[in-house]
């Protein structure tokens, strides 16, 4: 990683000083207000007991879901106040405003290893705009800044860009914490330096939200596996009839292009499991994809897919996996997910660095159990997606350069 990060500094010096910490705590609410998944608030955990045993005054920035720029009780941080208190057995203070008289006082208050938590920052008009006098409002809160909200850091806002900037500006460190550290380093390895067989597998509805992906991938893989409905505009691409399927049919003649220039190196579905339409309790059949029935739509990869896949992933040393198979929300089409999740879980197991890319198919491991038989499963969804295109991070650029770089 060529940012500074957390352990760079000195961890004496932190003791008494205000880390203003960029986290992502848009977790899931039920109606009646409650924290459904807290693994975003957990993921985290290890960032803050390193501040807090070193004695440092943690303050906490993050958003919270869409309010457009006003106070929207019902998306107050509240509730992740709460349950931060719960998982660290410590008090966390909630403070209900961003920035400001009440805000500077609060951090100012907080004693060594004490733990605040600032009401959501896109409560404040100028956080989506990156707007400057805003993130230098955040920046009187905080001696130094650490960013550890991966999940954000593709957004050029004022908590996340501009506000690391200013502080750089001002002479205080401004670095990655602990999570940020490890997502970047897991994706960045698998990039730049994978241990080979590299294998990327990538699933979802369509092929151009992952166009640029695949573009960047395919020169470093050594096998690109497609699953989901995406396949399905490569195999009209390759003239198979896909029946009621999606397809993109502005992108056939991209997948074409794709097709013959990846040579072997892109691995396609050779069954799929198809039904008359998307929902629960519905007839299924297994075809070969140059049977697809005219009234039928494919919904899943068929098990001759997965076992094909699973025997790519045997010898393996680097695995991404990004997208499902099929629409696992449904369990009649759930079996390829959760077959390829098992398989990427066999190749942790042998040895190989596996790396599951956030968004569904962190949902999907999450849901079967298999987290913890990953090497590494991403809390950033668009971030991992945009870093795997090989985009610039704008939470990620604007942290100080590691010594050297």
């Amino acid at each position: 990683m060529r940012k500074q990060s957390l352990t760079d500094l000195d961890r004496a010096a932190l003791r008494g000083r205000r880390a203003l910490v960029r986290v992502d705590y848009n977790v899931p609410l039920d109606e009646g207000g409650r924290i459904t998944d807290d693994k975003r608030i957990r993921a985290t955990l290890p960032t803050l007991a390193y501040l807090i045993d070193a004695g440092a005054r943690v303050v906490l920035l993050s958003h919270f879901g869409r309010p457009k720029g006003k106070p929207v009780p019902e998306m107050s941080l509240r509730p992740a106040a709460e349950r931060l208190e719960e998982l660290l057995r410590r008090p966390v203070r909630f403070v209900p405003s961003v920035v400001g008289p009440e805000a500077e006082a609060a951090t100012r208050e907080l004693e060594d290893g004490g733990v605040l938590l600032l009401e959501n920052t896109r409560f404040e008009p100028g956080e989506e705009k990156d707007d400057r006098a805003l993130a230098e409002r955040m920046a009187a809160l905080g001696d130094l800044y650490v960013n550890d909200a991966f999940g954000a850091a593709h957004r050029a806002h004022a908590s996340t860009a501009a506000v690391a900037e200013i502080m750089r500006g001002e002479g205080k460190p401004a670095v990655a914490g602990l999570l940020m550290e490890r997502e970047l380093r897991y994706l960045g390895g698998a990039l730049d330096e994978p241990a080979r067989p590299f294998v990327a597998i990538l699933g979802g509805a369509k092929i151009s939200g992952k166009i640029d992906v695949i573009q960047s991938l395919l020169p470093k893989v050594d096998r690109l596996l497609i699953g989901g409905a995406m396949a399905n505009t490569f195999f009209r691409a390759m003239g198979l009839q896909t029946g009621t399927s999606l397809v993109e049919d502005d992108r056939v003649p991209l997948a074409k292009e794709l097709l013959d220039t990846a040579g072997d190196k892109l691995v396609l579905p050779v069954d799929c499991v198809v039904a008359e339409r998307l929902g629960p309790d519905q007839a299924t059949e297994i075809v070969s994809r140059e049977a697809i029935p005219a009234d039928r739509t494919a919904l899943d990869v068929g098990p001759e897919t997965v076992a094909a896949f699973a025997r790519h992933l045997e010898t393996a040393r680097t695995v991404l996996w990004n997208g499902p198979m099929g629409v696992f929300e449904v369990p009649e089409f759930a079996a390829g997910t959760r077959g390829v999740a098992e398989a990427v879980a066999e190749a942790t197991d042998r040895g190989a660095t596996t790396i599951v890319g956030g968004g569904d198919s962190a949902a999907a491991v999450a849901e079967l159990g298999l987290e913890a038989r990953m090497s590494h499963v991403s809390t950033g969804g668009g971030a991992s997606l945009e870093f795997l295109e090989g985009r610039v991070l704008p939470g990620v650029e604007a942290l100080s350069d590691a010594r050297g770089a």
